[in-house]
């Protein structure tokens, strides 16, 4: 079988909300992150790079999904 060609390609990565289990704060977060991600207020390590997708330390709230 073929596989069918998009016409607008989908973005495979994804910015994530996530909250901060020390003090609450939502923070935003790129899912391929090439840096180590900290909370703004409190200073947490958020999400460690692992060579492709970044590692997250916290729960995921929920997805933002970003088009052009």
């Amino acid at each position: 079988m073929r596989k069918k060609r998009e016409v607008i390609p989908q973005p495979k990565s994804r910015f994530l909300k996530v909250q901060c289990p020390d003090c609450g704060a939502e923070n935003i977060v790129f899912d391929r992150a090439s840096s180590v991600v900290k909370c703004y207020v409190c200073g947490r390590v958020l999400a460690e790079p692992r060579g492709g997708k970044a590692r997250l330390l916290v729960k995921e709230e929920n997805a933002i999904y970003v088009m052009s």
